[in-house]
């Protein structure tokens, strides 16, 4: 089954080294984090920054999250956040040395423990790693949804080497700053380098620069040019700083004395702002990365300036050969100063060639500036979050029919009780603690009506002794919610106010035609199933002044709510002909929607499937029996199969048509965010095509929705918490949500409760008679995915 439909992006967190942390990675995540923010504003982005001591940095406001980079523990917790604030993808920068543990390795354990998309920018392909370098860089990418490198040769040596496959790879180019294309003239004289050729290196400086190849080249040039400059910008390495102080630079000093180039050498020992880096890289003739690394496949500073049209020389390392190659810049052999003195006096004394190298240089960098490199990792983001969503879990099926009632947990009320005060259901809540600020709602209190009338009827069942006191203290909120409904009817307008403030305040005079409807439901139920006279008194009395405005309703599953109501009522009044005349209006109603939207291909009520969609097929497969209307039952029947086929995974689970776009006619499902009354309108549903037809298929149906609950569903993770008591609030593409609403909660007792109550009312003997013939039957009438 594949996902096409999926919920916008809300929140992305960035994670790496960050600014002002001096070093490279810093600078990237930073520059990305700033980037993506800029050109996608509805998206909330953070960022997690790892600490390299202990008194950390004077982060900015964007960084929510430190991570001490030799603390274990410290991964495992920032994987915890990350997931508590239900991020929608995650942007990790690998790096070898930013990350604690053997070649890093404790990055496993944030990765490990993620629940959300994760896409990993690889700064560091080795192509001859160790041991334990493979083993880190394998996992971290295998642990990713989708790996980012920036270069070609990256890309085939993380295949080659690594075994990652191609099309899990991204090739996305080191971001740039867009700076002008400008005479280096412009800027020169901010440093005092009016009128002289400048020559420019920047960044952190340490061993592996080969500075000192450039200092040796230079005497050659000096001599035919006598007023250049070579510009050496940017502080020591805090690294390096840290295990050999200046020892590196003061070396590079002693040198340019010795060969007597006072008068043009510069060094700047400074962490430079992006501002004046910008007027640094204007000023420069050319530019010179001199590196002794052959494996380095990346370098922000070459990216930087030819990007911004300079005039490049460089070694050969493995992110030079692929960006200076087609007239980008020139390359010299390693520790050569003889062909870097060479390659800088071709320059100069070719301007031509030199403005068009600059001029190819600054065109190729069009697509590495950071605005059109942060769509590029949108792109990315979403291309993870749609592969995670279509990721297959093997989730095994469960045990036989017969064994299924030991399945089902010990009823557990604890969370009905702790959302529920003395006004009645509170609405929602943050994770398992009422939401004070959202208040109640007559939607939620009928609903929980409902299941109290259903605890009723569990209590006279055998088996329940130990549930005896929590059953009992279930039953007396029953009269808070009735109590909550009889407040929430408008007698001058005969409807149902929907939405209650905290402070008791209704927030609108009239609510939904849902919720009157489910308020109709509710009270029928009570009328047809309780025996409590108190509560049908009061229930029969709302009912009778609240039924006669369900005409009036537009709504299609207002109507089904209000015939789910009506057709408990009648069960106990069946002599009542207002009750049983909206019935009728209802129930035609439904049927001729549905003959005017029928097709071979789309046999549905509307042109759109949306919520609750299982309950119009259940109210007509109701009425159908009742009434002996053969149309109104192959309809139901039929209507609910079709839904069974476009909810059905190839796996096994159940996929439910979700909040996020719906499913319009002739257009793709949207499966995501799946939500627990969805399920429970399908269980019960299911569980009255059986009742109908006697057909164990519909039972296995019902039995599959309601394990959705427990694991059985596209992320193979629960969404009943049996610790609380309460249902998680649905499944989102990539994570749980891990809110526990009234509604979600609501929805899951009202299927347990009618599993249970179903199994028990199964006579033991037919149960092993038609348990045989379970598989046969699936064969012939299971509805299946396409």
């Amino acid at each position: 089954m594949e996902i096409n439909v999926i919920p916008d992006l809300k929140r992305v967190a960035f994670v790496g080294n960050y600014l002002p942390r001096h070093c490279g990675i810093a600078t990237f995540t930073t520059d990305l984090c700033e980037a993506f923010t800029a050109q996608f504003p509805h998206v909330q982005t953070m960022a997690l920054a790892m600490n390299d001591r202990p008194e950390g940095y004077a982060y900015p406001e964007k960084v929510r999250y430190e991570i001490r980079q030799n603390d274990l523990y410290d991964y495992e917790r920032a994987a915890n956040f990350l997931n508590q604030h239900e991020v929608g993808a995650i942007c990790l920068q690998h790096e070898y040395g930013i990350y604690g543990g053997d070649a890093g390795r404790y990055v496993l354990t944030l990765l490990r423990n993620v629940s959300a998309p994760v896409i990993t920018t690889l700064h560091t392909v080795l192509e001859k790693p160790d041991p334990e370098q493979f083993r880190v860089l394998r996992q971290v990418a295998e642990l990713s949804n989708r790996a980012v490198v920036m270069s070609e040769r990256s890309a085939d040596q993380l295949h080659d080497v690594y075994g990652i496959p191609h099309q899990k790879i991204d090739i996305i180019p080191h971001g740039i700053h867009d700076i002008p294309f400008l005479d280096p003239g412009f800027h020169k004289d901010k440093f005092g380098a009016e009128g002289r050729t400048v020559i420019l290196t920047f960044g952190l400086l340490s061993r592996n620069k080969g500075i000192e190849y450039v200092l040796d080249a230079l005497p050659d040039v000096v001599k035919e040019y006598p007023n250049l400059l070579y510009l050496v910008l940017g502080a020591t390495h805090p690294q390096v700083l840290a295990q050999e102080g200046e020892q590196y630079r003061e070396s590079l000093q002693e040198r340019v004395r010795q060969l007597g180039l006072e008068n043009n050498v510069m060094f700047h020992n400074e962490f430079t702002s992006l501002q004046d880096l910008k007027e640094y890289i204007g000023a420069a003739d050319i530019y010179i990365t001199p590196y002794l690394d052959r494996e380095q496949i990346v370098s922000g500073t070459l990216a930087y300036t030819v990007g911004a049209g300079k005039a490049v020389i460089s070694t050969p390392y493995r992110y030079a050969e692929e960006l200076l190659r087609e007239g980008r810049g020139i390359l010299v052999p390693f520790r050569d100063s003889k062909s870097i003195a060479e390659q800088i006096l071709y320059l100069l004394k070719n301007e031509a060639e030199r403005n068009a190298m600059r001029k190819q240089a600054y065109l190729y960098g069009r697509d590495m500036i950071w605005p059109t490199v942060a769509r590029r990792y949108m792109e990315t983001f979403e291309k993870a979050r749609k592969q995670n969503a279509q990721a297959v879990y093997p989730i095994p099926v469960t045990g036989s029919v017969e064994n299924s009632i030991e399945r089902l947990p010990t009823l557990k009320l604890d969370h009905i009780f702790r959302l529920t005060d003395g006004t009645g259901m509170l609405q929602h809540a943050v994770f398992s603690v009422p939401n004070y600020n959202e208040g109640y709602t007559t939607d939620d209190n009928a609903r929980a009506l409902i299941v109290s009338v259903q605890l009723e009827e569990t209590r006279s069942q055998p088996g329940v002794e130990d549930e005896k006191h929590t059953l009992t203290q279930g039953l007396e909120l029953g009269y808070r919610y009735l109590a909550f409904l009889w407040h929430a009817f408008n007698p001058e307008t005969k409807r149902f106010r929907n939405f209650m403030s905290y402070d008791r305040r209704w927030l609108e005079e009239t609510g939904s035609e849902d919720s009157h409807g489910r308020a109709l439901w509710a009270l029928g139920t009570v009328m047809g199933r309780s025996r409590r006279e108190g509560l049908r008194g009061t229930a029969g009395r709302l009912f009778e002044r609240a039924i006669s405005t369900a005409i009036e309703f537009k709504n299609p599953r207002a109507w089904a709510f209000t015939l789910l109501g009506t057709h408990r009522y009648l069960r106990r009044h069946p002599g009542d002909r207002a009750v049983a005349q909206v019935q009728n209006t209802l129930a035609q109603r439904l049927l001729q929607m549905y003959r005017d939207n029928y097709t071979p291909e789309w046999p549905w009520f509307e042109n759109e499937v949306t919520y609750c969609n299982p309950a119009l097929s259940q109210v007509l497969i109701r009425y159908g029996h009742a009434n002996n209307d053969s149309e109104a039952l192959a309809v139901g029947i039929e209507s609910l199969g079709w839904l069974l086929k476009i909810q059905h995974s190839d796996q096994g689970w159940i996929m439910p048509i979700g909040s996020q776009g719906f499913y319009r006619k002739r257009g793709e499902p949207a499966y995501f965010d799946q939500q627990p009354v969805e399920v429970y309108s399908l269980v019960s549903a299911c569980l009255e095509a059986f009742r109908v037809s006697k057909d164990w298929a519909w039972y296995t149906h019902a039995r599959e929705s309601f394990e959705w609950f427990f694991g059985r569903n596209a992320l193979n993770l629960p969404v009943y918490d049996h610790v609380t008591g309460g249902c998680r609030d649905g499944l989102h593409i990539d994570r749980l949500n891990e809110n526990q609403g009234a509604e979600s909660t609501l929805a899951f007792l009202q299927s347990f409760l009618e599993m249970r109550q179903f199994e028990l009312e199964l006579p033991s003997q037919q149960h092993d008679r038609e348990r045989r013939a379970t598989s046969d039957l699936l064969a012939d009438h299971s509805p299946k995915a396409t």
